[in-house]
């Protein structure tokens, strides 16, 4: 998801914030979690950003889920399915299961869903459901799905987070506008407040399907900006848990006995966006140039103290189809400034956002912005409020600027197509262009030969490498920590948190 750009809060939030005190942690059953950022929507569909999918994969259930090592699929609210010899028609069965307010979980919800994922003008993932032809319900346990035509990634496409299922006649009735801000659950909590700025509240779900196996009484994801803030409340107690643990702190939490440093593997990687609209910058040898310019190594051996490992590709290491022999780029400054001269760009100047608070992508600034004076290029560093950076590169509003990626779905489709498919979203605001790219994903999808598609991906992984659509960075893992007497606090690959199966103890 995404995905994924952090918003933030306002000097005056957090200030309210810190006067807090140690209430929050001291809540009975009640987890609380401090972030960088407060979310943007509950929408499922309307959002792209981590920030959202990772609280509310907590508050929606899905068709289909991924279990806890990221690899699999498993029931959700379909208990089973069926997938015709040809591959173009999919049947679920139900489960019986509730909403929150104790209506009943329906095949009709499910087909509703799908489609409005695939045809609301507002759905950011319009084109990764295009495939579905007709979604309709045969009765309230029976949903059937026909495809225009096979699909290799659709059944892994029904785990992502934008497809959660909705009620039709919560949306029908309340609107758009209601459920972005007061969602009807169909998970393990409620969206009971959410304090702009400040705080989620959610509550246990009663009605919810699996609600046996949920322990807490509640969650609290807090918006603490600043890195070192968050990290001191927790060790002080006045949170449970947090996440993006900056790499300098890991070795000295590890140390706490009242601490444990949880780092899981995940499909993450950090990356360079290059705003392609902006001259030199639609020029290939420019970027490569900045790619050779950049000593990634560097960046891994200082800004996350190892922790992290060079990437050579969008598809992140260990992730279904990732190219191990993908071009990496040899650092090089005096072979980049040389073809940045040839290119008619030696005296290029760029402008480079970074998010105020975050500390690790500061301090990779800082290092690309010294390597790349190696080459004759000028990085100017505009440090900007979280709250503001994702839209200014909606925007293109920048140069360059860090970001990163965290798949949702263990298919390498959702992130390609949102990436170099020339969707909605401008190929994640690069507005990078190939079409033989744009055909060969749009092939891939519906290719399902796993050893041609394999083949097919080896390809746009080399083409992208190689007109450098943006620059790789590093792999690393996800950096949380949490209190000792919390347990079963976990986050799969795909960056879910597998809250109902965390415990508070007391």
């Amino acid at each position: 998801m995404l995905k994924k750009k952090w918003l933030g809060i306002c000097a005056a939030s957090v200030f309210a914030l810190l006067t807090l005190g140690t209430s929050m942690a001291e809540a009975d059953g009640t987890l609380s979690i401090g972030r960088r950022e407060d979310g943007t929507t509950f929408d499922p569909i309307k959002t792209t950003q981590n920030v959202d999918f990772w609280v509310f994969s907590n508050v929606y259930d899905v068709l289909v889920r991924v279990d806890k090592s990221g690899a699999k699929l498993e029931p959700g609210l379909a208990e089973s399915w069926e997938i015709s010899d040809d591959g173009l028609t999919y049947t679920l069965k139900m489960r019986d299961a509730k909403f929150s307010d104790g209506s009943p979980i329906t095949a009709k919800d499910g087909a509703f869903t799908l489609l409005r994922i695939r045809d609301n003008p507002g759905s950011l993932w319009a084109d990764s459901y295009k495939v579905i032809k007709t979604a309709e319900a045969k009765d309230d346990r029976t949903s059937v799905i026909t495809l225009n035509q096979a699909a290799a990634p659709f059944l892994a496409s029904l785990a992502m987070p934008g497809a959660s299922v909705l009620s039709e006649k919560n949306v029908t009735e309340m609107g758009e506008d209601a459920i972005a801000e007061k969602p009807l659950a169909s998970g393990a909590f409620t969206m009971e407040e959410w304090k702009r700025g400040e705080k989620v509240v959610l509550k246990k779900n009663p009605n919810f399907w699996e609600a046996d196996r949920v322990q807490l009484d509640g969650v609290e994801w807090v918006s603490i900006p600043d890195d070192n803030t968050r990290m001191l409340k927790v060790q002080a107690g006045e949170l449970d848990a947090a996440i993006f643990v900056p790499f300098s702190r890991i070795a000295e939490l590890q140390k706490d006995a009242n601490l444990n440093v949880h780092l899981d593997p995940s499909t993450r990687e950090d990356h360079l966006l290059i705003n392609h609209r902006n001259p030199p910058l639609d020029k290939v040898d420019v970027r490569r140039a900045l790619d050779m310019a950049i000593d990634k190594q560097a960046i891994v051996d200082t800004a996350t103290f190892g922790f992290g490992e060079v990437a050579n590709s969008y598809v992140p290491k260990g992730a279904l189809y990732h190219n191990d022999k993908n071009l990496a780029r040899a650092y090089d400054p005096e072979g980049a400034k040389k073809l940045l001269a040839d290119a008619g760009a030696a005296d290029l100047t760029l402008n480079y956002i970074v998010d105020t608070g975050d500390e690790v992508s500061e301090q990779t600034a800082i290092l690309i912005q010294q390597q790349l004076a190696k080459a004759g290029v000028t990085v100017n560093i505009t440090k900007v409020d979280p709250s503001s950076s994702w839209q200014m590169e909606v925007d293109g509003e920048f140069d360059v600027a860090t970001n990163y990626w965290t798949n949702d779905v263990i298919d390498p489709d959702q992130k390609t197509t949102f990436v170099l498919g020339h969707d909605a979203n401008n190929n994640y605001m690069t507005h990078y262009k190939n079409d033989k790219v744009k055909e060969l994903v749009a092939a891939a999808r519906v290719e399902m030969d796993p050893a041609k598609r394999e083949a097919m991906y080896i390809e746009i992984q080399t083409i992208a490498k190689d007109e450098a659509h943006w620059i790789d960075l590093y792999y690393s893992p996800y950096r949380n920590v949490t209190r000792k007497n919390i347990e079963g606090f976990y986050q799969n690959p795909l960056g879910r948190f597998f809250l109902e199966d965390t415990v508070k103890k007391q």
